[in-house]
């Protein structure tokens, strides 16, 4: 099968013969070729090699590599995305390895542009998020609204016609004062909050942030707790240094359930019945006997080197609130607040024990495909007379060659940052949709 290096090289002597300046009879005559047959090589409808290239190089005062060199692999799938989010027709989508064949330099721009935009789309992500839901950011900004609230009561009375005794513009005054004082205070701690919000120091300002920092940095998988000698408590004297009291409870837990998750699917087991059904939890939970929630937690926690792709798990509990992610560089997870209401981890809760799958694809990112497996399971044994808790696990398989045929379900990160003006779950406006789109 001919490969992008082969059928872009009659672009090539095209692109070539028209900056040399040459008509095609004229190259066809230099290269003793008939100029029909120079048509079909430039329409890259016959192959071409040996001494006929060297001779169209020579003719064209050209290394033959520079008509043979095709366009980097990244480059194109790059090129194919952004087609797929511009939602090209087909037809153009065809004519992707031509125009990069031609057209090298505008080609790598438009790459990089959408590099740029993806990376800027993850910034607002981020920023969108914190801004919506940070805890601290949000007491912060109504304290300083408060303030000002009070500056703007006691100024409108001293401005008021009519006599105001002494000591009442005296206290007036007072308050003013204290009150700027307490408003400057604010916004320079404010200032600083922000200033330092990349730093590592300040990443996290929540006790669920904090330990989702401790397992990003340990690749979310823990050595410590794998094996028949793990410890739990050695594991928290390690991992829990430096956390907050809140922080260190959450951990512990984690640690607990990875540990109990570990004992139940030993690395060696996993391994080998990985080797024979992938990354498919159910197959694994059939194997080693375990229900479907653990074996999704496991396959998260597995080194990703015994895996075909890394795989990603979001966990929610029954009110929605995630209590748990490790999300994909193509399928980010929310840090703050509630995901995209259509996420199947959300609707598994209220289909309990029912395996839902489906495929998905998460808007304004790169067209990837993700397998998105969930499953809704009581936390607890059934107990008489009481409603069982229940606790909703997903786990996001990237799809490879996903069958065209199969309905996919555009979903989103956030409803903040959605660009699907339709959407029946929306529960915010988009700051990515023009007012005039939302429907009231």
């Amino acid at each position: 099968m001919p490969t992008s290096r082969d059928t872009l090289t009659g672009s090539r002597i095209r692109e070539k013969r028209i900056v040399a300046g040459l008509k095609q009879s004229e190259l066809a005559r230099r290269a003793n070729i008939s100029p029909s047959y120079l048509n079909l090589i430039e329409h890259n409808r016959r192959r071409i090699g040996g001494k006929l290239l060297i001779d169209l190089a020579q003719a064209l005062q050209v290394e033959p590599v520079t008509l043979t060199e095709g366009a980097e692999t990244a480059l194109l799938a790059n090129l194919r995305e952004a087609a797929t989010d511009g939602d090209l027709p087909e037809s153009e989508l065809s004519r992707i390895e031509e125009f990069a064949g031609r057209f090298p330099g505008w080609a790598r721009l438009l790459a990089d542009n959408r590099r740029r935009v993806e990376s800027l789309q993850r910034s607002v992500e981020a920023l969108t998020d914190r801004l919506t839901h940070d805890p601290h950011l949000a007491a912060s900004l109504h304290e300083m609204l408060s303030t000002v609230t009070a500056i703007r009561s006691a100024a409108s009375i001293l401005a008021e016609p009519g006599q105001i005794e002494p000591e009442w513009q005296r206290r007036f005054n007072r308050n003013i004062y204290e009150d700027s004082a307490r408003l400057a205070d604010s916004s320079r701690t404010l200032a600083q909050y922000l200033e330092k919000a990349d730093s590592d120091a300040t990443e996290t300002n929540a006790p669920q942030d904090e330990v989702d920092a401790v397992l990003l940095r340990a690749g979310f998988h823990l050595p410590a707790l794998e094996g028949p000698g793990a410890s739990v408590d050695a594991a928290m004297e390690e991992l829990g240094a430096g956390l907050s009291q809140s922080a260190r409870w959450l951990l512990q837990r984690a640690l607990v359930r990875y540990a109990d998750d570990a004992r139940a699917m030993p690395l060696g087991q996993c391994a080998e019945a990985i080797a024979q059904t992938g990354s498919d939890p159910l197959a694994l939970a059939l194997r080693l006997d375990v229900d479907v929630a653990r074996a999704m937690r496991r396959l998260a926690h597995l080194p990703d080197d015994m895996l075909d792709a890394p795989v990603g798990l979001a966990i929610c509990d029954g009110s929605g609130v995630t209590t748990y992610r490790k999300p994909l560089p193509e399928f980010p997870l929310p840090r703050l607040g509630a995901g995209c209401a259509l996420w199947p981890l959300y609707r598994a809760l209220t289909r309990p024990m029912m395996v839902l799958f489906e495929l998905v694809q998460q808007s304004s990112r790169t067209g990837a495909r993700h397998r998105a497996i969930a499953v809704s399971q009581p936390v607890q044994p059934a107990r008489l007379g009481q409603d069982a808790l229940f606790e909703s696990h997903m786990l996001i398989v990237p799809e490879r060659g996903a069958d065209t045929q199969e309905a996919v379900r555009p979903v989103g990160l956030t409803c903040r940052i959605c660009p699907h003006p339709g959407c029946e779950a929306r529960r915010e406006p988009s700051i990515l949709i023009a007012s005039n789109t939302h429907r009231f």
